[in-house]
């Protein structure tokens, strides 16, 4: 059995950003579309409002983050954090071309706050970043120190992989072609936080208290089955990192059986991938 080796898994997966970070800042309105309605939720869970101070940790190209900005005005500040320093570029020119002023950009490991002192924030946000964390109790325990007492971590993860067939899917598709072992318990992964319970284990565990979970359905919506493979395949890193050890035929054959998989999703009216998010939140204890 191999060791799994956290800081190849963290190199890998800043690499993997910084060469989709384009891609994925392209997609914008599909990202806002479709993960729109649970970032407004996880705000409202986690306290998001006007004067906020706001930590916003895997921040990617920032969509959420300029919307985080526009919520708590001018007498608020939200610092968008991420691994990659190139897709924090997108995330600082669409803040400077939207006029927001109160948002600022710094690449950090999110399991390592030690830039940001105790209690400098009221709340911290993660959208679909968490699951990617190594040592996500390290991660949430350096949220829960920044929080001010009373602030509130929010965070977006994926729930079961049954009910999240337009990523599931290929992930079983490229794990079969690759000849990869399931993933252990506690190992980074689209849906490492997703089964009923380990979420909350995890913010409690951390030392959060008050927490809220609720389940969103949000259905990866778009014309065609085609621009579903063609959004993972520029976008995704974590179906790149699975790929990495294939051969060109390898990938492509991988990628064929995908877009045939995927054309189950396809409707009438378009293709609906399932996607079921869950939303946490938790609170610093006074």
């Amino acid at each position: 059995m191999s060791t799994f080796d956290a800081a190849k898994f963290k190199a890998t997966t800043r690499n993997q950003w910084d060469s989709a970070a384009g891609a994925w800042h392209r997609w914008g309105p599909t990202l806002s579309a479709w993960l729109g309605p649970a970032t407004e939720v996880m705000f409202d869970l986690a306290g998001v409002a006007t004067g906020s101070r706001v930590l916003d940790v895997a921040a990617g190209a920032g969509e959420q983050t300029l919307a985080a900005a526009r919520r708590v005005g001018s007498n608020g500040s939200v610092v968008a954090t991420d691994i990659s320093a190139a897709i924090l570029e997108h995330c600082a020119r669409d803040a400077s071309i939207a006029g927001l002023t109160n948002v600022e950009t710094l690449a950090v490991d999110g399991e390592d706050l030690s830039t940001f002192p105790n209690s400098s924030f009221d709340a911290v946000i993660s959208r679909v970043g968490l699951i990617y964390f190594p040592d996500r109790h390290r991660a949430l325990r350096g949220m829960l120190r920044v929080l001010r007492s009373g602030g509130r971590v929010g965070a977006i993860v994926y729930s079961t992989p049954e009910n999240n067939g337009f990523f599931s899917v290929p992930v079983s598709i490229i794990r079969r072609h690759a000849g990869l072992a399931p993933p252990e318990p506690g190992m980074p992964g689209p849906f490492s936080l997703g089964s009923p319970g380990v979420l909350e284990k995890a913010l409690s565990v951390a030392g959060f208290t008050e927490i809220v979970i609720r389940k969103v359905d949000a259905p990866l919506l778009l014309p065609t089955a085609a621009d579903c493979l063609r959004f993972e395949q520029e976008s995704f890193g974590a179906l790149h990192q699975m790929l990495s050890g294939l051969d060109a035929a390898g990938k492509k054959a991988a990628w064929d059986e995908i877009a045939e998989a995927l054309g189950n999703f396809q409707t009438a009216a378009g293709f609906e991938g399932p996607c079921e998010l869950l939303v946490a939140a938790g609170t610093k204890p006074v």
